[in-house]
């Protein structure tokens, strides 16, 4: 039976290295529909129309937070209000 020699770490060491390790910039997990270029704010519409985004259903009235494009696109479709 081989054994192995090698010491162990503490808990403690060991998820001090894991942490380490930082997470790509992503956009905010509430952007709804195509993400927004890098360096550039999203905007919020407001629906004036059902509409269905990736798969969930926006009743008339819902406020997005949706890409500059993304805004000028829904409104331009009129499913969202003119600014």
């Amino acid at each position: 039976m081989a054994t192995n020699s090698t010491p162990k770490k503490p808990a403690a060491d060991a998820a001090a290295e894991e942490s380490t390790e930082t997470a790509p910039a992503l956009p905010a997990p509430d952007v709804v529909g195509p993400p927004p270029p890098l360096n550039v704010e999203p905007v919020t519409v407001t629906l004036v129309h059902h509409h269905t985004v990736d798969g969930t259903d926006y009743p008339p009235g819902a406020k997005l937070l949706v890409s500059p494009e993304y805004a000028q696109r829904l409104r331009g479709q009129g499913y969202a209000t003119q600014v």
